[in-house]
C-alpha cells in the first residue's frame, strides 16, 4: 500500500506549525503526532516532508533565523564589536519568542546557505579589523554560544516572557540558604533582571576577546 502526498500539506505550513504549537506545548510535547492532529492528518503524512523529528527541528531553526534576519538586518558600516552586540541581542530576542527557543537552536543544523550571507559578513568584518580566520570563528563562536548558554538558562527559569516557572522565588531560596550569605545574595544576580546581565556578560565577552586577541 503506498501513501499518497497530501495535496494540501507543504513544508512551509508544517514548520509554520510546528513553531505555533512550540509556543503551547513547549519542545517535548512537540510530537510529529501532534503536529499532524494541528494539520488534521495522519502523522504518516508529515514524513513526506521530514524523515524525523530533528529534520523538522533543523528546519525550525532556520526559519527562526530567516525571520530574525529578517525583522533585525544588520548595520552595514558596524565595527565588529557593535556587530557581535547587535546579532547576540537580535539571537537572544529570536529565541525568547519562542518556548523552547534556545533548546531548539542547540544541536540544529541550518538547511540552505541563508545563514552563510550574514556568517560571511561578519567573518569579512572581523579579518578586514585584524583577526585572523581561526580567530574570527572563535570569536564569533564563543559570544553565539554565550547567548545560547545563557538563553537556555533563562528559559529555564521563565519559558516565555511574563512567565515564570515554579521553584525560582529568590527571596524563598535566601532563606533556604541563610547559612550561605554570598550565594544567598548572588540569587537576585542569577534569577533576575536577565536583560541586564546579558548586557553585562556578552560585554565581557568582546572585552575578552579584544585583549586575547590585541583587536581593538
Amino acid at each position: 500500500m503506498v501513501t499518497q502526498r497530501s495535496p494540501k500539506l507543504d513544508k512551509k505550513q508544517v514548520v509554520e506549525t510546528a513553531l505555533r504549537l512550540l509556543n503551547e506545548v513547549g519542545l517535548d510535547g512537540l510530537t510529529l503526532r501532534a503536529i499532524a492532529k494541528e494539520l488534521n492528518v495522519q502523522a504518516p503524512a508529515l514524513y513526506w516532508h521530514f524523515k524525523n523529528k530533528q529534520e523538522l527541528l533543523d528546519e525550525m531553526a532556520t526559519e527562526m533565523y530567516r525571520r530574525m534576519v529578517e525583522q533585525a538586518p544588520p548595520a552595514p558600516d558596524a565595527t565588529w564589536q557593535q556587530r557581535l552586540l547587535t546579532a547576540n541581542h537580535a539571537l537572544r530576542a529570536a529565541l525568547l519568542s519562542y518556548r523552547d527557543g534556545a533548546k531548539v537552536f542547540s544541536g540544529s543544523r541550518f538547511t540552505g546557505t541563508l545563514h552563510a550571507v550574514e556568517m560571511e559578513r561578519t567573518l569579512r568584518l572581523l579579518t578586514d579589523a585584524g583577526f585572523t580566520l581561526a580567530q574570527a570563528v572563535r570569536a564569533t563562536t564563543t559570544a553565539y554560544l554565550y547567548t545560547l548558554g545563557f538563553v537556555t538558562e533563562e528559559q529555564g527559569v521563565q519559558p516565555l516572557p511574563g512567565e515564570r516557572r515554579e521553584g525560582y522565588d529568590v527571596e524563598e531560596r535566601a532563606r533556604r540558604m541563610a547559612d550561605f550569605p554570598l550565594s544567598a545574595a548572588a540569587g537576585a544576580e542569577i534569577f533576575e533582571d536577565y536583560d541586564h546581565h546579558f548586557e553585562d556578560g556578552l560585554a565581557l565577552v568582546i572585552a575578552g576577546i579584544e585583549t586575547r586577541y590585541g583587536v581593538g
